[in-house]
């Protein structure tokens, strides 16, 4: 089949004036995924409209590794490389390992591919987060659950878990608004409502650890830097160690915390 051959400078254009940043290397990319040029239109009258990019095209990168992503699912953000690379820091030798609140399943794939585990599972409330990181994880022996937090895990892993890793929703309800149209219209709420100051379902996450962690066991999470010292004040109240790992260049924050062994 002959290659396309776009007009790229009216492409670029188009995208800029629809507000992509990036508009140059986003034609690029539209322009790689299809081979007609109906389906390039198809695909830029899209993203033209406002769907983010990674639905468009279908994938998103992650640690440099490509993940599937569906309308729905929450997009993986380059500043959770962070998370991946503090949870690989604390895990030890052939961890026991949960990531709750997975959704795409990106960063399972990216500790699985970092790590190796004796144990690895994956859990996620919404069905269609689930299938979705199901599809990326297929063939690698991680089982990815559907259910709130720790609830659909083995109960004989209670006090067993090396490494509970958590990308919990952490925007509070009123910021939500306030988010790119990107996020905010397209990707689930329940992905991004961390409730009134942002921290809720990180202290059900956080309190859970307590049960769920082996002694010496971490719990690493990622959260905004001006909610970090909330944060470290709820696991200090539990008894965990907490620990605040900044990366300005990614624009993120992780917490760690080390159940005391």
């Amino acid at each position: 089949m002959a290659p396309l051959h776009p007009d790229r400078s009216a492409l670029v254009s188009r995208l800029r004036a629809a507000g992509c940043v990036y508009a140059e290397d986003e034609a690029d990319l539209l322009v790689a995924a299809v081979d007609s040029s109906d389906a390039l239109a198809a695909l830029v009258d899209r993203r033209v409209g406002g769907e983010p990019l990674e639905y468009v095209l279908g994938w998103a990168e992650f640690c440099g590794l490509r993940v599937a992503v569906v309308p729905g699912v929450f997009v993986p953000r380059a500043r959770t490389a962070l998370l991946v690379e503090a949870a690989v820091s604390v895990a030890g030798p052939a961890p026991a390992v949960a990531d709750l609140c997975c959704g795409s399943g990106a960063t399972t794939l990216a500790l699985a591919a970092r790590l190796t585990p004796r144990w690895l599972v994956a859990v996620d409330l919404d069905p269609t987060a689930v299938a979705c990181a199901r599809r990326n994880l297929a063939g690698r022996d991680v089982p990815v659950l559907q259910g709130d937090l720790y609830d659909p895990l083995p109960p004989a892993w209670r006090g067993r878990l090396d490494l509970v890793v958590a990308n919990a929703p952490y925007v509070p309800t009123e910021a939500v608004a306030l988010m790119p149209a990107e996020a905010r219209l397209h990707e689930a709420p329940v992905a991004l409502d961390g409730g009134a100051d942002g921290l809720a379902v990180l202290r059900r996450v956080a309190a859970g650890a307590v049960d769920w962690l082996a002694p010496g066991g971490h719990l690493v999470v990622e959260v905004s830097d001006g909610q970090a010292d909330a944060l470290c004040v709820v696991l200090t109240g539990l008894g965990l160690a907490p620990r605040v790992l900044r990366e300005p260049e990614w624009d993120a924050t992780a917490v760690t915390a080390r159940r005391p062994g």
